[in-house]
């Protein structure tokens, strides 16, 4: 099996599995051998936080890199500036016209200028009423986003068609007007094509959906709100036309008046009126060729579309960015739409009522959440939002299929949220929000049988398109990611039925770990809840006591990892997360005793420990599964009698050459001799032949290595008569004046307590009082290299470090009967005898 590291939107390094022949555990996920462990102290608040999200790229091209929507606000900008002139120029003409024309010249105007003046007039309100219109209109058509599955592509497809021709015909000749009957048979076909290619789902609203709105009852498709905006539209447009034409027509003829007199102002007054409607007319025209230009030559909308990688289905979010912000600048300040973002825009359409605007708004922001890009700038932000991030949490718990997509959306953002520890905190702030978490994660099996909850399932249950597995991924990543923080840790355990739902992701038998077909999602199922449990087992302090305590109590905890331990052959990595667990729930006295009830548990540790070795990724389990028998044989007996039965002494005792197991065999050996009821004496007797390595140990290693040899040393002792341990000694080459020196010697390097060795100083001291108590000679020695010296610098340094045999965090636990102060007043007693 090979493991290996992804980055992808899920899972922030995620591991994929590939099972082959050569059984193998991504380095990368098991880094070196454990330079620490439950047996030394760990210094808190100094790990890194988690970011959940690789670094940003640079984008050092252009301005627009980092928001590409920025070109649809300047477009907006610019076609409010068009339209404002335009409007402004209309009505200064409208002015003009009303005040000058018709009400100081309506007498001697000519029937001619009045009716065209007239006709101007009224063409232009129509046309300015139809524009102030016509993007309200335009704003609600444009939500057509359905769930169409694969006919969704050609549905936006179509609807794009129709806008481009519609554009387009706006600026062809003044006699194409004529063909507007043909024009308006295309728009319908492409209307029915549009009709037919989308799918929507049957949602139930309370509400009228604003673009099937029957303005006028039984008038058919002719009054629905979605075709008046283009009745607006091609309004304006002939409005437009039309004053354009009046108004160059008569600038050209300028038969206005016969004789005006030589003070008439009637001429001056007309020109410029014409002159206006003329320049009015104009400038919408150009705004409406600038629109063409950037919408349909350009195609402004679907390069934004594509910079801001969204897909083809995402156009309609563009689109109807785009009218937000144009009718931002429009009935506003002209800079109000620079103001907008899509970020922003997302937000506000979370909150809507509809699942369509719902389904857009989440829709961006989980592909920006997902992007290189602009994943900062969008976390940031979101993260910033406590009602965002409510609504977000709230959508984890809707279970209707419809909103089905809405909701795995939502938890891939809350996914990429909580790798943050800043947004990982206010996640799990808000109330309600593991609640909603849990929500996510479902297995089928029934453990309780309350009716409500066991019809909440089968309400789910029966849809069996339903995609739970993404669900139960996306739960288990969000709570991993949570769990990095230990008050997070403490409000996961106080979650009801939280606890039961994650150890039942670690239920995998032979049927699953043996099996060839077995799905990826099946196995990141089980990597994920055993991640989870081992981030929970192993916090520190009362919530990781707690913890441990009400993971332990589950039934089903020890027997899961049983199994990975016995099946897990070709997923090593389960099997390393399976010990780790283990590992930490021994931590726990009464946890203890339940793992070495389990049936099977220690022999596979066992087995584990002494299995063949054949790459580094082996030997890293082998040591976290001896540090595991390491735990459970601490002052257990039943633990330690059942090791015993695994008729292993000898092959504890043989692993004590080996480099990779040696220390964690010296602590199960110790362990097993100082723990072990008096019925095993005599099974106990081979350890003695470990002499000869400890004792050679002592004299040349250092670190921990030389820690547990003195700890297993005196152990050994206890089983040896004087003369035999002597003799120990005499064959191993070592002296008993080079001996007692060597204990000198590492007193007083080892001065102060150490934070790697914790226990050494301790273990030298029991050592020394064993021997002063076992021979007299060893008195006379230790004096003869002042060792009343090192024990009084000992009794002065000592400190609460050394009185505990492991730790969680800083924290130790189970401590030591004996101080090691009282020790060392021990010693001193023997050694002024």
């Amino acid at each position: 099996m090979t493991i290996k590291k992804t980055q992808n939107s899920e899972d922030d390094g995620s591991i994929r599995l590939q099972v082959i022949q050569q059984p193998s555990v991504d380095s990368s996920y098991l880094g070196d051998l454990r330079g620490s462990s439950f047996f030394e102290p760990q210094r808190e608040g100094s790990n890194p936080t988690p970011t959940g999200q690789e670094n940003t790229k640079s984008h050092n091209s252009s301005h627009w890199d980092n928001a590409p929507e920025k070109k649809l606000t300047l477009f907006a900008l610019r076609l409010a500036i068009l339209e404002k002139t335009a409007s402004g120029l209309g009505a200064l003409g409208f002015i003009w016209a009303t005040v000058v024309l018709l009400g100081g010249f309506v007498s001697p105007l000519k029937k001619k200028d009045f009716w065209v003046v007239t006709v101007i007039l009224l063409t232009e309100g129509t046309r300015i009423f139809s524009r102030s219109h016509e993007l309200e209109w335009q704003h609600q058509a444009t939500w057509t986003i359905t769930d169409a599955g694969k006919h969704s592509f050609r549905a936006i497809v179509s609807s794009s068609r129709i806008f481009i021709r519609v554009i387009k015909a706006t600026f062809r000749p003044f006699s194409a007007i004529k063909s507007e009957s043909q024009q308006q048979r295309h728009i319908a076909d492409d209307i029915q094509l549009i009709t037919q290619t989308q799918v929507l789902p049957p949602t139930r609203q309370r509400t009228w959906k604003s673009s099937d709105v029957p303005v006028v009852p039984y008038a058919g498709w002719v009054f629905l709100s979605k075709n008046i905006s283009r009745a607006l539209y091609w309004l304006q447009l002939l409005s437009a036309l039309a004053c354009m034409t009046l108004s160059l027509m008569r600038l050209i003829q300028q038969d206005y008046v016969e004789e005006e007199p030589e003070d008439g102002n009637m001429k001056p007054a007309l020109i410029l009126f014409y002159a206006l409607a003329l320049a009015e007319a104009l400038l919408f025209l150009l705004e409406r060729a600038y629109w063409e230009w950037q919408i349909s030559i350009c195609k402004l909308l679907e390069q934004v579309n594509r910079e801001c990688d969204l897909g083809p289905t995402d156009l309609v979010s563009i689109k109807r960015f785009f009218y937000d912000a144009f009718s931002s600048c429009i009935n506003g300040s002209v800079f109000d739409g620079l103001k907008m973002d899509l970020i922003s825009f997302a937000e506000e359409l979370l909150h809507s009522d509809f699942h369509d605007e719902q389904l857009i708004g989440v829709q961006i922001l989980q592909k920006f959440v997902n992007s290189d890009r602009f994943s900062s700038d969008t976390l940031r932000k979101v993260g910033s939002s406590t009602e965002v991030m409510e609504r977000l949490i709230e959508m984890l718990s809707w279970k209707n299929p419809e909103e089905e997509k809405i909701r795995r959306s939502a938890a891939e953002i809350v996914s990429r949220l909580s790798g943050k520890r800043q947004n990982a905190l206010r996640v799990a702030g808000i109330p309600g929000s593991m609640e909603s978490v849990s929500s996510l994660l479902y297995t089928g099996r029934k453990f309780d049988t309350k009716p409500y909850e066991i019809w909440e399932r089968h309400l789910v249950a029966d849809q069996i398109n339903y995609e739970f597995s993404a669900f139960n991924l996306l739960g288990l990543l969000i709570l991993k990611k949570l769990a990095n923080d230990h008050e997070n840790c403490w409000k996961i355990g106080n979650t009801r039925g939280l606890l039961s739902k994650i150890i039942d992701f670690t239920s995998t038998g032979e049927r699953l770990l043996r099996n060839d077909m077995v799905t990826e999602s099946q196995i990141k199922a089980v990597k994920r809840s055993l991640q989870v449990v081992k981030k929970l087992v192993s916090t520190t302090g009362e919530t990781g006591k707690m913890l441990r305590h009400e993971i332990s109590k589950i039934v089903f905890t020890v027997s899961n990892i049983r199994d990975i331990l016995e099946y897990g052959d070709n997923h090593m990595l389960l099997q390393m997360l399976g010990i780790e667990i283990i590992t930490s729930l021994a931590m726990n006295q009464d946890a203890r005793e339940k793992i070495g009830s389990t049936g099977g548990v220690i022999r596979q540790l066992l087995s584990i420990l002494f299995k063949p070795r054949l790459t580094e990724d082996q030997n890293k389990v082998s040591i976290e599964a001896g540090e595991a028998l390491a735990l459970l044989t601490f002052d257990s007996v039943q633990n330690c009698n059942r090791v015993l039965k695994e008729e292993v002494i000898e092959r504890l005792v043989d692993s004590l050459t080996d480099p990779v197991l040696q220390i964690n065999s010296s602590r199960i050996l110790k362990n097993l001799c100082a723990y072990s009821g008096s019925e095993n004496i005599f099974c106990l007797r081979g350890v003695t032949a470990a002499a000869p390595t400890v004792l050679h140990s002592i004299m040349v290693e250092e670190g921990k290595i030389l820690e547990v040899s003195i700890g297993l040393t005196k152990q050994i002792f206890r089983f040896m008569s004087p003369e035999e341990y002597d003799e120990e000694l005499n064959r191993a080459c070592i002296s008993a004046n080079n001996f007692v020196k060597k204990l000198v010697q590492i007193l007083e390097k080892y001065n102060l307590p150490h934070i790697k060795v914790p226990r050494i100083r301790r273990f030298v001291v029991e050592l020394v009082i064993w021997l002063m108590k076992s021979q007299e000679k060893y008195i006379q020695l230790f004096k003869k290299f002042e060792m009343d010296k090192a024990l009084k610098f000992v009794a002065e340094t000592t400190s609460e470090l050394e009185c505990y045999p492991f730790f969680s965090g800083s924290i130790g636990l189970n401590r030591q009967d004996q101080s090691l102060s009282s020790l060392v007043d021990l010693a001193f007693e023997l050694l002024m005898k």
